[in-house]
């Protein structure tokens, strides 16, 4: 009977870490890398800023020219000269003096401070007599960016396996580099099986079931930063295992839904099992303990029930790991404790992934919890996870929760 073939949740973890695989690398240009998985170290060129440079527009100075200046202690400072951004100055500023300069622009010699045009009014006797009266003083260093204030040459600026977002990018382009080693994005093909299975539709005939497993799945794999394409397949031995094969020789993962249960016209394990291995069939798992895996011409397959909320707890407690490894990521949803609203029954040997809602102080378990109640998923926003050593919860019990958009790539 298939439930004397379930295996514990950690010996099926054991067997994905096991069989795990890991991308090739490939060189890109840095403005393709946005949400790309860095597979090198990253080391500067440069310093950062590579100089010491205004930061704002106003007048650069010697701070201690203007101590004391107040809106009833007026000074005045001579301009000898100005430089806009991209531009510097060959002058060196004496006591005295001030250089208009703009954001960005490089500090002048002699110059220690900036002090904001809005503490200004400029004043001319001529195009080479003009002055500004300052009403307001500044410290050495004020709204001056130091060379090397952010990175300095040599240092290391991003660390391999970080997800590149837009400051990585930044980062990276600070230091002087245009092209990065990343990993390659998996391709996963996600094969739909059943004979009952069609389109969205207004219309239903006898027997049919909408689709919906090619929504779900498809971007449960997308939310793991990877690239999926999506066929159908019907419940025929033959049209299943010639699916497959073709699948395993282009994509780097195949997800199967429906057709893992051991019933009449469930073919997807079978399948699997005559053109490669299947490395385990049925995990105490709830939901969805129908879950298997295995190897196709050294191509890892996932195959999940048909039951749309199944799929999912399979999905997150199984696939999402892997997935996330593939890209060298060590997955890590956010945990945060909980207080349990009410008690919440489960067995023992089993791994329960139950159903939650969790506001800032408690967690309660979401009723309707069959495998193909899908409205369940959209009143909850996490898990409570169950270990198989442990026999339900008890009310007002500390619990850990797992928020599902924690579960995400782009988290």
């Amino acid at each position: 009977m298939f439930l004397s073939e379930l295996i514990p949740m950690k010996d099926a973890l054991d067997i994905l870490d096991k069989n795990q695989i890991i991308m090739e690398t490939e060189i890109i240009d840095l403005k393709n890398s946005y949400l790309r998985v860095l597979s090198e170290e990253v080391y500067s060129f440069h310093d950062s800023p590579p100089f010491d440079k205004s930061a704002m527009d106003g007048y650069a100075v010697i701070a201690s020219d203007t101590f004391g200046a107040s809106p009833n202690a007026i000074k005045k400072l001579n301009i000898i000269d100005q430089i806009g951004a991209g531009d510097f100055s060959n002058k060196i500023i004496n006591s005295g003096e001030a250089i208009r300069i703009a954001t960005g622009a490089p500090i002048p010699d002699g110059a220690d401070a900036v002090l904001m045009e809005e503490y200004t009014i400029t004043n001319s006797k001529g195009s080479s007599d003009e002055y500004i009266e300052i009403h307001s003083q500044v410290t050495p260093g004020e709204n001056v960016s130091f060379q090397g204030e952010d990175i300095k040459s040599g240092d290391l600026v991003v660390k391999d396996s970080t997800i590149i977002r837009p400051q990585e990018m930044g980062i990276i382009a600070s230091a002087g580099i245009s092209n990065i080693e990343v990993y390659k994005i998996p391709k996963v093909k996600l094969i739909i099986t059943g004979n009952e299975l069609i389109n969205p539709t207004k219309k239903l005939e006898k027997a049919q079931i909408i689709n919906s497993n090619q929504y779900v799945i498809s971007s449960m794999i997308k939310s793991c930063g990877v690239h999926v394409d999506v066929v159908s397949a019907k419940d025929i031995f033959e049209e299943v295992k010639k699916t497959l094969l073709d699948s395993s020789k282009d994509y780097d993962l195949i997800i199967t839904t429906g057709g893992t249960a051991i019933s009449k016209g469930d073919v997807v394990v079978d399948a699997v099992d005559s053109i490669g291995d299947v490395l385990f069939h049925g995990v105490a798992l709830r939901p969805g303990k129908p879950v298997g895996f295995g190897i196709i011409a050294n191509t890892p397959v996932f195959m999940l029930s048909g039951y749309p909320v199944a799929a999912m707890g399979q999905f997150d407690a199984l696939v999402r790991n892997f997935l996330f490894k593939m890209q060298n990521i060590e997955f890590n949803p956010r945990k945060e404790k909980r207080r349990a609203d009410v008690k919440i029954y489960s067995n023992l040997g089993r791994t329960d992934f139950i159903r939650s809602y969790a506001d800032d102080d408690k967690v309660k378990a979401v009723l309707s919890r069959g495998s193909g109640i899908l409205r369940s998923m959209i009143e909850a926003n996490s898990y409570i996870i169950v270990d198989e050593n442990q026999e339900g919860i008890s009310k007002d019990e500390i619990v850990d929760v797992v928020f599902f958009e924690s579960m995400n790539w782009n988290k």
